[in-house]
């Protein structure tokens, strides 16, 4: 079964609506994209906020799926991982549902690409299957072999590649 945009925001907002009346007497703000049912907070594009002691986390506004995409960046020391939700999968991107082609160049060469080679890729969907398909037809580099033989043996490509990942194999 596959969810449309709308059922998957319903849903999401179900699942809000249920936690936060739970937690509704301990004022915990809910950090999202503006449009987004629930969200309390909004931060600005590169504002940054902690999780706990340890864990930095930056909002990294990308629209073109929808008008209000936040990619998140986390960094725990030296480590770094972003979370891309519907902007960039290992292999590809998002449909532009809300925006245009020069939003999206922007989300992925400058946005995404500017981040450390090293970042740990977490996409909001598994479709690293179905981007090798494609990406063989139109590029037969070496780093796109290397993740057409991963995603053939692996069912889950999440936090295994990264942004340097995703710039080789582009070129």
């Amino acid at each position: 079964m596959r969810l449309s945009e709308n059922d998957a925001r319903g849903i999401s907002a179900a699942l809000t609506q249920s936690q936060l009346s739970e937690f509704s007497n301990l004022k915990l703000p809910v950090i999202g994209g503006k449009d987004c049912e629930g969200v309390t907070k909004t931060p600005k594009h590169g504002e940054t906020f902690k999780i706990g002691q340890e864990i930095s986390v930056k909002a990294l506004h990308t629209p073109c799926h929808t008008q209000d995409s936040i990619c998140w960046l986390m960094e725990d020391g030296e480590e770094r991982v972003v979370f891309t939700g519907d902007t960039l999968f290992i292999g590809g991107c998002g449909r532009f549902f809300e925006g245009t082609p020069a939003e999206m160049h922007t989300a992925l060469n400058k946005t995404l690409a500017a981040l450390p080679d090293d970042t740990k890729v977490y996409p909001g969907h598994e479709y690293t299957k179905q981007n090798v398909k494609f990406l063989t037809t139109v590029l037969d580099t070496e780093p796109v072999k290397k993740l057409q033989a991963f995603a053939e043996n692996n069912q889950q490509t999440q936090g295994k590649f990264t942004i340097g990942d995703e710039k080789a194999s582009a070129r």
